[in-house]
């Protein structure tokens, strides 16, 4: 190892977007998350489609500048995959043994995966494991029931009858026996699957890349699980993040931190910028500013006048998108989202949250990736800027601590 490289509890989250490379470090201090350093650089970079020799140097020669100005002290790093390279998917399968389950999986996902299963890494995790497949199947049958209402509290089942007498019910007594003993539930209690699959090739050009930088790749997973730990951590409600970068947007479904569903497009804040720069005939750079400070105006009156109505029709494409995830995922007969976090360098775009949340009447905040780190409180203000724009490289850091 590199002098230049001596902490071994600390770990480094990159975040290889595309049009910017930012870096993390954060130390093992007692099992929380400490910042040790921090860095960023603009770069308009293209690894997912283009494997040239020369847009792989440029990102190494940037990688290695930004490692070097922030003074990183980690060779251990942790690296994302955009989310709109990567395909996912929820697959629905009884239970069974694990050994026969992951040949089901490997069956079942040749249905989903657009590429030969050949050419991709294939990754898997169980969102409901079998004993909770069962509950909720019986937690069902009893809420349909008149004779008996169920009460789910955070400890434990209590079941409740009408005068309040706690009750079990025998058959859903001897169902949870059968699951501790047999770790299976009875016929047609599914259990959901979410399958991942990412290209081979991409990944080696990861491995090549970090290789020639000097630093030891530990793991390789999507944005949508990074900006999870980052933003919601053991937040058990079902919640979305909307990430507005630079050039796209990431929408995904978080239930019990896990990404259930993806949806990229290829809209983000350097839109709105230039509709604006050609709306009011300026150059990018001023554009960018009066975005900054107008924002959007959430005055009925005069929201559809000028720049605000300018914003708000570059946002629609990002608007219909979030209405679409909403109603894809709601359909299928899930539980409702209860809020939507927003995340990415154009998430402080002025009253953003505020007219998301009357839009969508989701309560709509700004996510806030510091909140379980420690860091010096002088650089509060600096840290609570650029938040949303390194949640993905925090949360990567984040992973093995």
């Amino acid at each position: 190892m590199s002098p230049f490289f001596s902490h071994k509890d600390s770990y480094l989250g990159v975040d290889i977007g595309t049009a910017s490379i930012k870096v993390v470090e954060l130390k093992n201090e007692g099992g929380r998350s400490k910042l040790e350093t921090y860095g960023y650089i603009d770069i308009v970079t293209d690894i997912i489609r283009s494997n040239t020799l020369q847009t792989r140097q440029t990102i190494i020669n940037a990688l290695k500048k930004v490692i070097a100005s922030a003074r990183v002290t980690t060779d251990k790093a942790v690296a994302a995959l955009p989310t709109f390279s990567v395909f996912n998917s929820i697959i629905n399968l009884p239970p069974m043994s694990k050994k026969d389950l992951d040949s089901a999986v490997k069956w079942e996902a040749k249905k989903y995966v657009p590429l030969p299963l050949e050419e991709m890494i294939l990754d898997w995790k169980i969102i409901d494991d079998f004993k909770e497949a069962v509950v909720k199947k019986e937690a069902l049958k009893l809420e349909q029931s008149a004779a008996v209402r169920l009460a789910i509290k955070r400890k434990g089942f209590n079941f409740f009858g009408k005068k309040g007498a706690t009750a079990e019910p025998q058959d859903f007594k001897k169902q949870l026996l059968s699951i501790d003993r047999q770790e299976a539930g009875p016929a047609g209690s599914n259990i959901r699957i979410l399958v991942t699959a990412a290209p081979k090739n991409l990944v080696s050009r990861y491995l090549e890349i970090f290789k020639a930088v000097g630093l030891k790749l530990l793991s390789l997973e999507t944005e949508a699980f990074a900006l999870a730990r980052s933003l919601i951590g053991n937040d058990p409600a079902i919640i979305m993040i909307v990430d507005v970068g630079s050039i796209t947007t990431d929408i995904c479904i978080i239930e019990k931190g896990i990404p259930i569903l993806n949806r990229s497009i290829d809209i983000g804040g350097l839109s709105i910028t230039k509709a604006i720069a050609g709306s009011l005939n300026v150059n990018v750079e001023r554009a960018e500013q009066f975005k900054r400070d107008f924002g959007i105006n959430i005055d009925q009156e005069i929201k559809q006048k000028g720049i605000s109505k300018t914003i708000l029709n570059s946002l629609s494409p990002i608007i219909n998108e979030i209405k679409y995830v909403l109603d894809l995922y709601q359909g299928q007969g899930q539980q409702r989202v209860e809020k939507i976090v927003l995340s990415g360098g154009s998430s402080f775009l002025p009253n953003l949250a505020s007219y998301f949340t009357e839009l969508f009447n989701k309560p709509t905040i700004i996510g806030n990736p510091w909140e379980k780190v420690i860091y010096p409180e002088d650089l509060k203000p600096v840290l609570n800027e650029l938040g949303p724009r390194l949640a993905v490289a925090i949360g990567l850091a984040q992973r093995d601590i």
